[in-house]
């Protein structure tokens, strides 16, 4: 019990530190890019990558952590396609219209539960999956305006969904196969991750913007809130890969419009962005949606633990069963008896 109050404790913390930091850097990253015209976003993540990377060299030579070397060809896979998704959703904002960005990101998890389903043998409940459409919803109706569709634009929204899916399911299954936590995992593929995005980004962020990110004049102001940017990163590429590897892909995307709504929100009261009733329904909604998701899977984690800890008593059961018909018995017991009487009783429990 103290073990699962424990792990509880702890995934409550992840998803708030997830959801505290992910706000932060996106309220930091609006102002270094609408207000102070910094605009190439691709290569302010390669920085914040290398930023993480090294923050977590530092945190392993203070013995903060353990170092836990594995599969390095499953390290460099899974860094490159967390690069490549990052660097394919970024096109994707930039060869389309906003709204059909946010449909692009609604997408991912119903992409997640399908790839799920299918190469993981994870069972989602009906009323998961209802939770899951009312949440979609409601997000759909906060954040979707106008659908604007391209072909090449529709080609990089679906590489960047079905990237984006494989990178976070593989980010809990590598966790969960090589016994690493999700320190040690970002701390070996962060370094792919950020040379994919270092080596890409500049020409990418060309290509959106016109400009270069290497001719931009940087005053102070600016280098204060790239700093900043990159402070706030770590946090966020750290809860990241720990609420997936708690969690699951689908619960951190649930999370991720989460954060989207509490950006709408403390833009409408703090920032006076402009904003009309359907904006308001469609965040209550998905507020709705998000509510009834936590309920079910707190529900079902808990049906889970005590059908657990009935097999678990079952089975000490019958180990003592045997025991029990003996020292009842009147009078000695032939060996013969004794094996009979146990194979009677462990058949009886594959029968129960």
């Amino acid at each position: 019990m103290n073990e699962n109050k424990g792990f509880q404790l702890g995934t409550v913390g992840a998803l708030t530190l997830s959801v505290v930091s992910s706000v932060s850097i996106v309220i930091c990253n609006k102002a270094l890019i609408s207000s102070l015209g910094f605009t190439f976003a691709t290569t302010l993540t390669s920085w914040h990558l290398l930023v993480t990377f090294c923050s977590l060299h530092v945190a392993l030579w203070m013995k903060l952590f353990e170092h836990k070397p594995f599969d390095a060809r499953a390290v460099m896979g899974f860094g490159i396609l967390n690069g490549i998704s990052i660097g394919l959703l970024n096109l994707s904002l930039g060869f389309n219209s906003v709204g059909f960005y946010q449909m692009t990101k609604l997408a991912i998890i119903p992409c997640t539960v399908l790839l799920e389903t299918l190469f993981c043998r994870k069972i989602f409940s009906r009323t998961i999956q209802f939770s899951l459409s009312i949440l979609l919803l409601g997000v759909g109706i906060a954040t979707v305006t106008d659908l604007q569709l391209n072909v090449l634009g529709s080609v990089l929204s679906l590489l960047a969904v079905v990237t984006t899916c494989i990178a976070q399911i593989m980010t809990n299954t590598i966790q969960k196969r090589f016994k690493v936590s999700s320190t040690q995992l970002l701390y070996q593929s962060c370094p792919y991750q950020a040379m994919t995005l270092f080596i890409t980004g500049p020409f990418l962020d060309g290509l959106l913007t016109n400009k270069n990110v290497f001719a931009f004049k940087y005053t102070p102001q600016v280098l204060v809130f790239i700093v900043l940017s990159c402070l706030i990163s770590v946090s966020v590429n750290f809860s990241t890969f720990l609420v997936i590897g708690k969690t699951s892909p689908v619960t951190y995307q649930v999370l991720g419009h989460l954060k989207t709504c509490l950006v709408l929100a403390f833009g409408y009261t703090l920032l006076h962005d402009p904003f009309s009733w359907r904006n308001i329904f469609g965040i209550l909604v998905a507020l709705v949606g998000m509510i009834l998701y936590s309920y079910l899977c707190s529900l079902e984690s808990q049906q889970k633990i005590s059908e657990a800890s009935t097999q678990l008593s079952q089975a000490k059961e019958s180990e003592s069963e045997p025991l029990i018909s003996i020292e009842n018995g009147t009078g000695l017991v032939l060996d013969g008896a004794v094996s009979k009487a146990a194979v009677w009783s462990s058949d009886k429990d594959l029968r129960a």
